[in-house]
């Protein structure tokens, strides 16, 4: 349980800015538009040759550039497509929550403004891993001499890219950017990174640690490592002759799904933070729920028994229980044992409500963003409260008779939504979710 679980007394958090760089575009309202109208982020691997490959598609952020959002491009030179899009997602976030106004006149404490990333790895640097590690082989002893691989790695790898590919540098990068001096830390719990790191920073505000959190996550895995890894596992979809409906969470035919990239931000301050500036709140972070499952590295329990302890957790986190739930935001991947799994933990925790709560999955228009996917998530639970309208899951058109709630199917759906519950789950058992509310509540 939370150590700073449901108290009247303790400080309450709030979201006071959003940013993110996506496969459907890198500013708020043009990709909220997008997801509303159901249209799919997804199209050809055009990064690699993927052409051998079982799948060959993804969906990728395009015709991006980080440079104009910071403030000096040569503080960032050689960055890779991970810390890029960090950058691009919280200028945004910062400008929308004010924090730049504030900025100019010198309101900020640098010292109380803290960072919590989730966040993956840049592009792999594979032509250069791998002709290093053929240079290297010793055929005749069967083992890699060190030299050699040493002369061919000192020739073709050059240390600010080898750096750069490190999940912790958009963290590095952001502090600079934003001088954050105050508590700072990088999680990469797979999937369910970034959620993770906003209820960690949610936790660090309520311990009164900062005044105001930077968090959120970016991720690539558009890269042969990365692609050959999910392939091998027979967790991407192979549905090359039609990529844009090939994520299709809760389908009975689903095969996989669709590996994207980008990046997400959302700013965190104290509500007496937020209120003695008059910034604008877009929503309450009400609870913050994590377990493991114990099970297997790389499939969740199969009755999705760590999905519900962390449901649970954060209901009680926020002092709620299921029946305060308007909409839930699924993890829904479009694997076979995701889906069904995370059917069954939102079952076992509604009971007989299940059916008539709303819960869609934008991974079905977005790809799954990996480390990045659960703020991007949780950014769309923002703008649902706010615009009283929830995403659709597209692509739902044979559903699995054993996944059998409301996915909100091919259509974005006018209602009342007051509290939102956001779910995200990565391989190795890691189980996250979220409590947002519309704030002030009564409103």
């Amino acid at each position: 349980m939370s150590p700073t679980m449901h108290s009247p007394d303790r400080p309450r958090i709030v979201v006071t800015g959003i940013g993110w760089v996506t496969p459907l575009g890198h500013a708020i309202e043009p990709v909220w538009q997008r997801l509303l109208a159901g249209e799919s982020g997804v199209g050809p691997i055009t990064r690699f040759d993927a052409s051998t490959f079982p799948t060959r598609f993804c969906a990728r952020v395009l015709d991006y550039d980080w440079r104009p959002y910071v403030r000096d491009a040569a503080l960032h030179e050689g960055v890779l497509p991970n810390t890029a899009f960090a950058l691009g997602a919280a200028a945004q976030a910062w400008q929308s929550a004010g924090l730049d106004r504030l900025d100019a006149d010198g309101g900020l404490d640098r010292d109380r403004l803290g960072l919590y990333l989730g966040c993956g790895e840049g592009v792999i640097d594979f032509d250069s891993y791998v002709g290093s590690n053929l240079a290297g082989w010793d055929a005749e002893h069967n083992r890699v001499d060190p030299q050699r691989w040493y002369a061919a790695a000192n020739a073709s790898m050059q240390p600010v890219t080898e750096i750069e590919q490190e999940a912790n540098m958009p963290l590095s990068h952001l502090a600079m950017e934003f001088d954050a001096r105050g508590p700072s830390y990088n999680c990469l719990t797979a999937c369910a990174a970034s959620t993770q790191a906003i209820g960690e920073a949610t936790e660090v505000l309520r311990l009164g640690d900062a005044d105001v959190m930077i968090t959120g996550g970016a991720h690539t895995m558009i890269h042969p490592l990365g692609v050959t890894g999910f392939n091998r596992l027979t967790a991407l979809s192979t549905r090359n002759e039609s990529p844009q409906t090939a994520s299709r969470p809760f389908s009975a035919d689903r095969d996989g799904f669709v590996l994207g990239e980008g990046a997400g931000i959302v700013i965190l301050e104290t509500l007496e933070h937020a209120q003695k500036r008059n910034a604008a709140i877009l929503a309450e972070v009400l609870g913050y729920g994590a377990s493991a499952d114990a099970y297997r590295v790389t499939d969740m329990h199969p009755e999705g028994r760590g999905p519900l302890a962390a449901m649970q957790q954060a209901l009680d986190d926020a002092g709620l229980s299921p029946a305060d739930i308007d909409y839930i935001s699924v993890h829904g991947t479009s694997t076979h044992e995701n889906d069904h799994a995370e059917t069954r933990a939102i079952k076992r925790l509604f009971g007989q409500r299940a059916a008539k709560v709303p819960a869609s999955s934008i991974k079905s228009m977005l790809g799954h963003l990996i480390a990045a996917a659960g703020v991007v998530e949780a950014i769309a639970c923002v703008l649902a409260i706010r615009d009283q309208t929830v995403p659709p899951t597209i692509n739902l058109h044979n559903p699995d008779p054993e996944c059998d709630l409301d996915y909100v199917p091919h259509t974005a759906r006018k209602m009342t939504l007051r509290t939102c519950l956001s779910n995200n789950y990565g391989f190795g058992g890691q189980n996250n979710t979220l409590i947002l509310r519309r704030y002030p509540p009564q409103s």
